[in-house]
């Protein structure tokens, strides 16, 4: 099938996992229909494409979206059943023409980006393929990826004294996809016993990861290994290695220093900061180490440490192709953090998957903090061979929705090969 009349498309108002408000999206071929939920960012990047908020403090303090479900249900449904489609890539465009903007801001992402994966999983039902097929770059091999588990919460996820967001685990040496969620869930689980031995809080952040009154991100990693150890596993190449996400946009300061755990750092003393880390832990990745707009301190970070480490820009990529190949030139990390809706389309997605291997750049597929269950993102790291997603603790149903989709294709496809890709295979420290 190469045309796809729509007949319809629906949309309302729900709520995700932080119990704000988003949107469910379903787009109507004759008697199938295929839905898509939205997931919604806290730590966000300025350069993001921009959701649609009502604004009206009565409802939801603001953050109601009553606004983008009309659109879907108005201009979009109008835009979608007007002709036959002949591919997702004409319909996207049509939308971000139809929108005006830059920044999607007048339709809204989040009903720009909803449309597009509801029509996306629509295409693939139509063609009697799964998901996860459907979404192949190119000749590319579809890959299940390693997950990595964000099992401390900081920053915007936590709101406790610890400033990097967040600390996660990754069963680097995991043979199969059930082996590393195996090896998540039981270090989560061991983790938990830890801090609860030592009197800490086992309360969870916004992506399932606990959240203890620590200050240091050093003292974060030490109890990262002990849990690692605890439960069985080395820690570093041969078991499971660690993931960090600083988010260092959201503790810069005005006059452009760092402040991390009350003491103000330039952008080289962080750096270095970041350099003892790996000499100390099996620190496997680090992602946003910087702030977007410090294009000397992640040039520096670079050279110190990237052909050592894998190095993520997020905030300054921001799933943009364009951003991507900019920082592949000012040699600005060597892998690109990719989510749907912060680009706000799927194909623009799949256009920042491709821009990453043509300048040798490794890909991590990731969810947001505010999320639902729905899985797309799960098919969307196997049909792009990317061999990373990132998708938050092995615990609570909107985090454990995608690993629980992994899971079932690798038991529906025991053929396709698992892990990270080469480009992604980087040493540890």
């Amino acid at each position: 099938m190469t045309n796809v009349r729509f007949t319809d498309l629906r949309a309302c108002e729900i709520l995700d996992s932080r119990g704000r408000p988003t949107l469910s999206v379903t787009a109507v071929h004759g008697s199938r229909s295929a839905t898509a939920t939205v997931p919604s960012g806290a730590s966000t990047g300025r350069s993001e494409a921009r959701e649609r908020r009502d604004g009206d403090e009565s409802r939801y303090g603001g953050a109601g979206v009553l606004g983008a479900v009309d659109t879907v249900r108005t201009e979009l449904r109008e835009l979608l059943c007007s002709r036959s489609w002949p591919s997702l890539a004409d319909l996207d465009a049509a939308m971000i023409a139809l929108d005006g903007t830059d920044d999607r801001g007048r339709l809204g992402a989040n009903a720009i980006v909803g449309v597009s994966m509801a029509a996306a999983r629509m295409f693939a039902e139509l063609q009697e393929v799964p998901l996860w097929s459907w979404l192949r770059v190119g000749d590319v091999e579809p890959r299940l990826p390693m997950p990595c588990f964000n099992v401390l919460n900081g920053g915007a996820h936590a709101h406790t004294g610890l400033d990097f967001q967040e600390f996660m685990i990754a069963p680097v040496a995991a043979a199969t996809m059930a082996d590393a969620v195996r090896a998540g869930a039981e270090v989560y689980a061991v983790l938990r016993e830890l801090l609860a031995e030592r009197g800490h809080s086992v309360g969870l952040g916004d992506e399932g990861g606990f959240a203890p009154e620590v200050t240091r991100p050093e003292d974060a990693l030490h109890l990262l290994l002990r849990a690692i150890e605890n439960a069985g596993y080395p820690a570093g190449p041969d078991g499971i290695a660690i993931a960090l996400d600083p988010a260092a946009s959201q503790f810069r300061q005005p006059d452009g220093s760092y402040l991390l755990n009350g003491h103000r750092h330039s952008s080289t003393d962080l750096v270095q900061r970041y350099v003892q880390m790996v000499r100390d832990f099996p620190i496997w990745s680090i992602e946003d180490g910087l702030a977007e707009d410090d294009l000397s301190g992640w040039r520096e970070l670079t050279a110190e440490l990237g052909d050592r480490i894998q190095l993520v820009g997020d905030d300054n990529f921001v799933t943009n192709a364009a951003r991507i190949a900019r920082g592949a030139k000012l040699n600005v990390a060597n892998a690109a953090l990719i989510k749907l809706n912060q680009i706000g389309t799927v194909t623009e997605t799949l256009d920042a998957v491709e821009t990453c291997r043509q300048h040798g750049y490794a890909q991590m597929i990731s969810h947001r903090s505010g999320e639902t269950t729905d899985d797309f993102i799960a098919d969307l790291a196997v049909g792009t061979g990317c061999g990373q997603l990132k998708a938050g603790a092995p615990a609570r149903g909107e985090r454990v929705a995608k690993y629980n989709r992994l899971l079932e294709i690798a038991s529906a496809r025991p053929e396709l090969p698992y892990g990270a890709t080469e480009i992604s295979a980087v040493r540890i420290g």
